[in-house]
């Protein structure tokens, strides 16, 4: 069973934020572009936009109620069908705004949901995402979301009352426990492939959507991963073999973009997928040098990184679109800012052989290249150097296995601590 979209094509729309006291001045504009672009992506038409200055957030309507009148207003004159807010909205405040709003009410989170569930494209984006939809939708189910049992596609047109809302929400949790079960078993599986590809340097890319990550992985491995000039458009993460030279070789993944507000349930649905960033030696973080607000985005990629407990990985800051910048003299402070990061253009080219040499020299110096000898009766220690290096070659003999791998310097310090101490894991 599968959920259409939340938002039909080209329904028009009303985009809604608000400027709080504690905001920069201006934020809440520069927020609503971002939201226009979701707002394009879901192939919604944009038909007015509506800004409130408040000191604090109402909690009946998000909104004041004098603003309220005004939105009721204005989806009259403007015929619109949604209004999308730019933050998420409580259940109540919901239920509240549709009372008085002749249109559908939807908030930021439930717009990136429909985009991820409109790009899902391998069966296991598409369970993902559903599984962050329900979750997302289950304590905001009120009456005019659809019977589910007898029209599963038409989420977002009335419906029932009550009573039935009851069997929906015991539909929606059996589904959930249904797609966490088949989500875990994804996992394993993916486990089982990363397992199968220790024997290489792995590299995610990161970064903000739409800044080029998926033309930097074609660049760099010669692949077709879909490009489109759209948010979300790569939702599964893929991995390519890349050769940096003719003897150093490492597997590089695209992962999915992050974003400001990124809702809490895809992060949590998308662990299999996000375990990529969290498992690769090294993290290629990919900004849009021509986008007015990359350092706030810049911040919100660490936010993220956070969230996932990646952000102390080595981290390669690389700066791309240098052909689209107005200001240069931007190149030179940032080169300034930071030194060690490097400046590209992958849609024409620019800068590519610093980026591979420059990987390969993190490598080199974040990673150490062993060769130990380790007596039969320490397997554990065996074990822990599978799982937390890049083994190469393998050898036993009646005494002891020699291993020979590669790892950060401070797993071999672990290493060598529990070889000396004989302190096994």
């Amino acid at each position: 069973m599968t959920y259409s979209s939340t938002v039909r094509s080209k329904e028009k729309t009303i985009l809604v934020g608000v400027q709080l006291a504690s905001q920069k001045a201006g934020e809440c504009e520069q927020n609503l572009q971002e939201l226009k672009q979701l707002a394009t992506t879901a192939n919604l038409k944009v038909v007015a936009t509506l800004i409130q200055e408040l000191q604090r957030i109402n909690p009946a309507y998000f909104i004041g109620s004098g603003k309220v009148s005004e939105l009721v207003t204005l989806v009259q004159s403007t015929g619109a069908d949604v209004v999308v807010f730019d933050d998420d909205l409580a259940p109540a405040q919901i239920r509240n705004l549709e009372k008085m709003v002749p249109a559908k009410i939807i908030d930021r989170s439930t717009l990136i949901l429909d985009i991820f569930a409109h790009h899902a494209r391998t069966r296991e984006a598409k369970t993902q995402v559903e599984l962050a939809q329900l979750q997302h939708l289950l304590p905001r189910l009120t009456r005019q979301w659809t019977h589910l049992s007898r029209q599963v596609g038409g989420i977002g047109t009335r419906g029932p009352g009550e009573t039935q809302l009851e069997t929906d929400r015991r539909m929606i949790r059996r589904r959930i426990e249904k797609l966490r079960h088949d989500l875990e078993q994804i996992d394993r599986q993916r486990t089982v492939r990363r397992r199968n590809r220790r024997k290489m340097f792995r590299v995610a890319l990161i970064g903000y959507t739409n800044v080029g990550k998926s033309t930097l992985m074609n660049l760099l491995s010669g692949s077709q991963v879909r490009v489109e000039n759209q948010l979300f458009a790569t939702l599964d993460s893929t991995v390519r073999r890349v050769a940096l030279t003719d003897n150093y070789q490492i597997l590089v993944s695209d992962t999915v973009g992050f974003i400001r507000k990124l809702p809490h349930q895809l992060i949590a649905s998308f662990k299999s997928t996000l375990d990529e960033v969290r498992e690769a030696e090294l993290l290629l973080h990919v900004v849009d040098i021509s986008h007015p607000q990359f350092r706030e985005q810049m911040h919100t990629v660490m936010k993220v990184l956070e969230e996932l407990n990646a952000h102390r990985k080595p981290m390669l800051i690389v700066f791309n679109k240098i052909d689209r910048l107005q200001e240069m003299g931007i190149l030179a402070a940032l080169r300034q800012q930071y030194p060690d990061s490097v400046f590209i253009s992958a849609v024409r080219q620019i800068g590519i052989p610093a980026l591979r040499q420059k990987i390969q020299e993190i490598l080199e110096k974040e990673f150490v290249a062993a060769r130990m000898q380790i007596p039969l009766s320490h397997q554990k220690l065996v074990h822990f150097i599978h799982d937390h290096t890049l083994v190469e070659a393998q050898n036993y003999n009646h005494e002891y296995v020699e291993i020979q791998f590669r790892c950060e310097r401070v797993i071999y310090q672990q290493i060598l601590k529990r070889l000396q101490t004989n302190s096994l894991p």
